[in-house]
């Protein structure tokens, strides 16, 4: 379960990731943020976002033409 979903499908690099930063201020301390992603760069982008702010990635996979990036919110 999420606290919050981000569809940022048929974005190209950088703007699922600002989009998630934007997102992550809704979402509680503690709080889940999946964000639903096209761009192949998008798995390595979030392990980077995550390594960068401190938040845990939960969850990186790939569903079809889809990567579903689950996110811990830090604090």
């Amino acid at each position: 379960m999420s606290d919050r979903t981000l569809d940022a499908k048929g974005l190209k690099c950088p703007l699922p990731v600002l989009r998630a930063r934007k997102a992550m201020k809704e979402v509680p301390a503690g709080g889940i943020l999946e964000v639903l992603a096209t761009d192949p760069s998008a798995p390595e982008d979030f392990v980077n976002f995550c390594q960068t702010t401190g938040h845990d990635l939960l969850e990186n996979r790939q569903d079809g033409d889809v990567y579903v990036l689950r996110i811990r919110k830090l604090g």
